[in-house]
């Protein structure tokens, strides 16, 4: 097995290792996504007007379940799989840039995955606004050979245009809604209605072309609608879907309650994780109560809950009876910083039971490179991986995660440096001031972040089932060879079922 980013700085990708082979599979032309591109901001304005104008989502998801109910889709929403008692899945996360980090993940997917039953994507599937046209070289192409069907929860993108292309793709092509009534003049509803970002009119006129890319009958899901339950092997799988806003609609909730019941084992897949960045967002309920909630209830046997929507790998050990919750959106968009994650303690999580990918170290050194470069200040910013290391290790007050090849001093510079680009710290030693500046940093730059050279840090996980447990794996993609030929594992955990 090839060094991990936990055993050395050329297992992290650092240094100057052959460039990887995915770009063979990339078109000859890709639209780079800059957060910062006033066209797209404008384009992806839907969930501030939702935030500001009323959130539209839940009805029109209730019309989307409602005509596949028509359609003959299972009222219960539970596709019964024929797996075996053992068998193994894939979960990556809001993949869809169709850019160099999300194609470096598929050579590692792709050889992990090769004897997996079928894949989840957790979380936008398209970005910017989850058009129709944007499928062929941002799901279609990149997973054209792998061999076994995929579902989809959608995250907040896909949902910029009403959610229709991810419906036609995922749920049997379904059609186009009717028309809504028109809201009353000068009511917060017309308003949204004035300004509301739709699909262009002719979008998806090259989805039936894009589809032969993964025409195999062995490919082939069809998923009765945004949310659902998947019974395969011992564990049933349950995919919410969190909208524009990150919550569930009271009809889905109900859902939720119901198909959690029962002594099956299940693992949760969210577009809103519960536990992230040291801290518990447990995810509300219309008309009261919370998915985690759900979760945590003894009753319904969860004993994970993967979410996407954060762009890295998280892990938190959580509650007596040991859930793991799980950040997994590393499969494709630009990397959010883990390095502004503060020393761990939420809920009776320490440090010693958070895992992350990157590591803290890596992402600093990370976005010290990449702001060097854009304020044309590299001699200032650029921090080595060894200095990022220790830099950070001082502030958590905790020992490196990576032991430097070479001491590194701790020097004024760093921790300037550090401070600039919002590391976390020990909780007794952040400062008023310290928090809004991170905050301000993990909201405004890294959007705008995007890299196309490695490493790029991305993930995806592969889930080992048996009747006795399952087996959690984080896999590292850098955009390097080596990491394409032997993806390492940057996180393993064993979950007992019984």
């Amino acid at each position: 097995m090839s060094d991990s980013s936990r055993d050395t700085a050329e297992g992290a990708g650092w240094g100057t290792a052959e460039r990887g082979a995915y770009q063979r599979l990339m078109p000859s032309e890709t639209r780079k996504i800059s957060w910062l591109d006033p066209r797209m901001l404008w384009a992806a304005r839907n969930g501030v007007l939702a935030s500001w104008f009323g959130d539209p989502t839940g009805r029109t998801r209730s019309r989307w379940v409602a005509q596949r109910a028509a359609a003959g889709a299972p009222p219960d929403k539970v596709i019964r799989r024929d797996d075996p008692d053992t068998f193994s899945f894939m979960v990556i996360g809001d993949t869809g840039e169709g850019d160099d980090p999300q194609y470096a993940v598929v050579p590692g997917f792709l050889k992990v995955g090769q004897d997996s039953r079928f894949a989840v994507l957790a979380s936008d599937v398209i970005y910017p606004v989850g058009s129709a046209d944007d499928y062929a070289g941002k799901f279609f192409r990149p997973y054209r050979d792998y061999p076994a069907p995929i579902y989809a929860i959608p995250g907040n993108h896909d949902w910029y245009e009403d959610l229709g292309a991810f419906m036609r793709v995922f749920c049997g092509d379904a059609p186009p809604l009717g028309p809504e009534p028109a809201p009353r003049p000068l009511t917060r509803a017309w308003l949204r209605s004035l300004l509301w970002h739709r699909p262009r009119p002719h979008d998806g006129r090259h989805l039936a072309a894009a589809r032969w890319s993964r025409a195999s009958q062995a490919q082939q899901a069809v998923q009765p609608g945004p949310y659902w339950a998947i019974d395969a092997g011992p564990v049933r799988i349950i995919g919410i879907d969190t909208g524009l806003l990150g919550t569930l609609d009271a009809e889905q909730g109900a859902w939720l309650r119901e198909v959690s019941q029962g002594p099956r084992p299940k693992i949760l897949i969210t577009g809103a994780p519960l536990y992230v960045d040291g801290e518990h967002h447990p995810c509300a309920i219309e008309g009261g109560g919370t998915v985690d909630d759900v979760v945590r209830d003894p009753a319904h046997h969860y004993v994970a809950a993967i979410g996407g929507d954060i762009h890295n790998y998280q892990r938190y050990r959580v509650g007596d009876r040991t859930l793991q919750y799980v950040v997994a959106g590393g499969g494709g968009a630009f990397m959010h910083a883990t390095h502004t994650i503060p020393h761990v303690s939420v809920a009776d999580v320490t440090e010693r039971d958070f895992r992350c990918y990157p590591l803290r170290g890596d992402s600093l050194a990370f976005y010290s490179r990449l702001y060097g470069r854009r304020l044309r200040l590299r001699r200032f910013f650029t921090l080595t991986e060894a200095e990022a290391t220790a830099v950070i290790a001082e502030r958590l007050g905790i020992p490196p995660t990576r032991t430097p090849g070479a001491p590194a001093r701790v020097t004024r510079r760093t921790r300037l440096v550090a401070s600039l680009l919002g590391a976390g710290g020990r909780p007794d030693r952040t400062s008023r001031l310290r928090l809004p500046v991170r905050k301000i940093y993990t909201q405004l730059f890294s959007p705008s972040s995007a890299t196309y050279s490695p490493p790029f840090f991305k993930c995806f996980l592969r889930l080992d089932v048996t009747p006795e447990a399952v087996r959690l794996r984080c896999y590292a993609a850098t955009g390097n060879r080596a990491q394409e030929i032997d993806p390492p594992v940057e996180d393993e955990v064993t979950i007992p079922l019984t």
